[in-house]
């Protein structure tokens, strides 16, 4: 996850406590608020999801000598 979505999160959430403070928490402004930051948090959570995850030290090796026995695949 970026920390630009991070750092839109963490404004989204100052704005919807300001406006909840300001109209109180039954106002339709103070519920859009908060479901702008659900919205983000939303995001972040599906790129968190889409990112690959990194290879590991085992995987590169395999990459780099795919002709190594222990790299080797073997079909059923």
């Amino acid at each position: 996850m970026s920390n630009n979505i991070q750092e839109k999160i963490e404004q989204e959430i100052q704005n919807a406590r300001e406006v909840c403070k300001i109209d109180g928490s039954n106002q339709g402004e103070c519920a859009a608020a908060w479901d702008a930051v659900e919205e983000l948090q939303a995001e972040a959570s599906h790129q968190r999801q889409t990112q690959t995850p990194a290879k590991s030290t085992f995987e590169k090796y395999c990459d780099d000598n795919p002709e190594a026995a222990e790299c080797r695949l073997y079909e059923d």
